[in-house]
């Protein structure tokens, strides 16, 4: 006869399954985890740090009473293995922090090993500084807890237990006998590496547990989406796994994700630790750019997409043309980006000049190899010879590109405009002319085509463009490569154009976010060091 308790915890399928091979749900293991929280635990971050830790409804009740009140036959904990996937600041990077230490200190094991692991130590230290906060401000813990920051390990030394960080960039399967293992990020993991190490850590332990917790990725070949395929089918009963606990806040791909309801419907936090005018922000800014829609629908709505996605609105880049005169512009203070992004295809220089209305004008300067021009026009339809025809590309001599005349109106362009500053590819191919055009006198900056270094002058472009203030003249160049470009995300939601994913050549824009680079670097004054290189 199943118990009362038991009964009103079944949620689905898998539960009523789990029941009839012996589980039953225990209150008093769900009130103990519970209480561990809201007694124990202090909150680290934002408006409510110092006080103790409420728990939220959706922490409470959909992830922590059911994964640690259900027992199974033997009187084990029933769940091995959890998988949480919710979006971005909803609670949970504070709410695994808790958990592993309630793993660490509060779970009755003996000897406990608890791993806080991610793609790398940056990603996994996020939640080991939660849970040392919380151990350092809690009443009950931090006499007996001792924190070693400079290895990211927790030490509790009356039960012989510890608590550390482990990365997937510095890791050892050997060694290791998990109690309990919090992977925070899944789907930022390059390989299954790591997540295999730590499922078969634990079994020697008599109830070993992994909660894997991540947002919504891109990437459908991962074991991220692996594991959201087999939590989905264990939701909609279609696999029976009474030890896999499955919770997926997420909007559906076919939900109109401009509705709010959407929005409350993904976000359990929403109106708690972020309001909706926040939400109805971020979703008007993501109804203005494709790219922004992707990495809205990932973060805020919890859906998978793909990595990358066209960039710019036409219309938008159409309307933000202006008139610029070169002429006009001779003598005046710009910055400059070059791409040379290949030996046999275009070359890109752009300079930027700043306006009085905050925003900027473009004036592109393009080159290719003459052959690989005639190739590309008769065989792509790319139409090179004409764009050379009226002025707009300079052809060079021979079937790869001549850095010599580069070099020469490189100089030209330096005696009419006041060049402050020449940003190129850290890794470009003509490293020789970054350093012939330093011997000519120019400032030369290596920009790195990092996310770190890319990120906030994507950005800008992209305001720019969203707000008409960066003025390219209709340059036909500029408008076919802003067409192409394509850019894709890092897991915080960062942009970058992207070369390999675009449909075609977008050395034009490249070369505009390495000089907004340097604009903004300038802007802020402390990008850069003595010497003019780019520190990141």
């Amino acid at each position: 006869m199943i118990d009362t308790a038991t009964r009103q915890a079944i949620r689905n399928e898998a539960d009523e399954h789990a029941v009839k091979n012996g589980c039953w749900f225990s209150e008093e293991r769900a009130d103990h985890v519970c209480r561990f929280f809201e007694e124990h635990l202090r909150l680290n971050k934002g408006k409510w740090a110092g006080e103790p830790f409420k728990l939220m409804d959706w922490q409470r009740n959909d992830i922590l009473r059911p994964l640690f009140g259900w027992q199974d036959a033997h009187d084990s904990r029933r769940f091995r293995l959890a998988f949480i996937e919710i979006p971005k600041k909803n609670g949970k990077s504070q709410m695994c922090a808790g958990i592993a230490l309630y793993m660490l200190a509060g779970d009755g094991e003996q000897g406990a090993e608890v791993y806080l692991a991610a793609a790398d130590r940056n990603q996994a230290g996020i939640i080991y500084r939660g849970a040392t906060s919380m151990a350092k401000a809690s009443p009950l813990l931090r006499d007996y807890v001792i924190p070693r920051d400079y290895t990211k390990h927790l030490a509790l030394p009356s039960t012989d237990s510890f608590l550390r960080v482990l990365s997937a960039d510095s890791y050892s399967a050997e060694g290791l006998d998990a109690s309990a293992c919090v992977i925070d990020e899944l789907h930022t993991q390059k390989s299954r590496d790591l997540w295999d190490c730590l499922k078969y850590s634990g079994t020697a332990r008599r109830q070993p547990l992994i909660v894997a917790v991540t947002t919504a990725g891109w990437d459908r070949n991962s074991i991220a989406y692996e594991m959201h395929t087999r939590a989905q089918q264990v939701i909609d009963g279609i696999i029976l796994d009474d030890s896999f606990f499955a919770h997926i806040a997420a909007a559906a791909e076919d939900d109109d994700w401009t509705d709010p309801k959407v929005h409350a419907k993904a976000n359990p936090a929403l109106g708690t630790i972020f309001s909706a005018a926040d939400m109805i922000r971020d979703c008007r800014e993501a109804q203005e750019s494709p790219a922004r829609e992707n990495v809205f629908k990932r973060y805020r709505l919890n859906i998978w997409t793909e990595q990358d996605v066209r960039w710019l609105s036409m219309d938008k880049w159409d309307a933000s043309a202006g008139e610029v005169d070169a002429a006009a512009l001779e003598g005046q203070t710009c910055f400059a980006g070059l791409d040379l992004a290949t030996t046999t295809d275009l070359s890109a220089l752009i300079l930027l000049f700043p306006d009085d209305d905050g925003g900027y004008k473009l004036l592109p300067h393009f080159w290719a190899p003459e052959e690989n021009a005639r190739l590309r026009s008769r065989r792509d339809r790319v139409p090179y010879l004409a764009w050379a025809k009226q002025g707009l590309l300079t052809l060079t001599p021979g079937d790869v590109t001549d850095y010599a005349t580069l070099r020469r109106d490189i100089n030209e362009l330096g005696d009419k405009y006041e060049i402050r500053e020449l940003g190129i590819d850290r890794l470009f191919q003509g490293a020789q002319l970054g350093v012939e055009l330093q011997n000519d006198g120019f400032r030369v900056t290596a920009v790195a085509m990092s996310f770190m270094s890319l990120a906030a002058p994507s950005a800008e472009l992209e305001r720019l463009v969203l707000s008409g203030k960066l003025h390219h003249g209709a340059h036909p160049i500029m408008r076919w490569m802003a067409a192409n470009v394509t850019v894709e995300t890092d897991s915080s939601g960062n942009i970058r154009p992207s070369k390999s994913k675009s449909t075609e050549r977008i050395d034009g824009v490249t070369s505009t976010v390495i000089a907004l680079a340097l604009a903004i670097g300038a802007e802020e004054g402390s990008a850069y060091d003595d010497h003019g290189v780019l520190v990141i």
